[in-house]
């Protein structure tokens, strides 16, 4: 059977380039997220808006909070094929993977939730949230087209990383402050999405402390999905903690620039000294 045995050869020969590893299985199941957090947005906030569908509000309420749910799975997701690729192998494919998955998870389905805000809210204006959305597609393909090209400070990311950045932008619209507060709020978190801003790479113990604010995330929605007494307090607190965080942390970054810098110019001036 000549046929059989250049089948054998071939699956035998396939290139590694076309093996996926367990960090590539990670970083799919990233992208999955954001489409289904896609697809509960669609199914469950816009068709029913669209078709009048009054008593959809707590369905609305659900599907909100399981596509914002979704958007977290996928971070996490994402800070696992990291921590996977370098404890085991990652493939050839596994960068290009991971930058089209954040694509998807962090820049489609937070933009098409903003999108789908101006589309449903009461006070919001549709076609100025749609270039809102647009700007933050962009910021995100912008970011991941310059991680691809730049290496990056050790131990830092210029610019808000994706994930951080459309958790914020979630986090804004969830806040349901007046829709002009809402738009600046989130054009400004793409523009630190984009920016030379520094902010640390989630490792060691800021790996575990994203991971635990991204499991609380996970339980505040929930809370305010079941309309739990609290539940709107607690989860409109967490996405300001979330603003707040975003906004903090580059000051953090400034600080420690610097005291370098003063650090570099006491060290030249006593080099100087006779």
């Amino acid at each position: 059977m000549p046929e059989a045995d250049e089948i054998g050869d071939d699956e035998e020969e396939m290139p590694l380039s076309l093996r996926l590893s367990i960090a590539d299985t990670l970083t799919l199941g990233n992208a999955t997220c954001g489409f289904m957090a896609v697809y509960f947005t669609t199914t469950g906030i816009l068709i029913p808006h669209l078709t009048g569908d009054d008593q959809s509000a707590g369905m609305a309420r659900h599907s909100a909070a399981t596509a914002v749910i979704l958007m977290l799975c996928a971070a996490i997701f994402d800070l696992f094929d990291g921590l996977v690729a370098r404890k085991l192998r990652s493939s050839p494919m596994g960068a290009e993977l991971d930058n089209l998955s954040d694509l998807i998870s962090f820049g489609l389905a937070p933009a098409y939730f903003v999108l789908v805000y101006g589309m449903v809210a009461d006070d919001a204006y549709q076609k100025v949230a749609a270039v809102g959305a647009v700007v933050v597609l962009l910021a995100v393909v912008l970011r991941l087209a310059r991680f691809s090209c730049v290496t990056p400070p050790n131990g830092m990311f210029q610019g808000m990383p994706s994930p951080f950045g459309a958790l914020t932008v979630v986090s804004i619209v969830l806040l349901e402050l007046p829709f002009f507060a809402t738009l600046l709020a989130i054009l400004g978190t793409a523009w630190l999405m984009v920016s030379r801003v520094e902010y640390p790479k989630p490792r060691g113990r800021l790996a575990v402390a994203m991971l635990s604010w991204i499991v609380l995330g996970v339980g505040l929605l929930a809370a305010w999905a079941f309309d739990a007494p609290g539940g709107q307090l607690l989860l409109q607190t967490g996405c300001a903690l979330q603003l707040v965080t975003g906004a903090v942390i580059p000051l953090f970054a400034t600080a420690r620039r610097v005291n370098n810098f003063r650090d570099n110019r006491r060290e030249a001036r006593a080099t100087q000294l006779p």
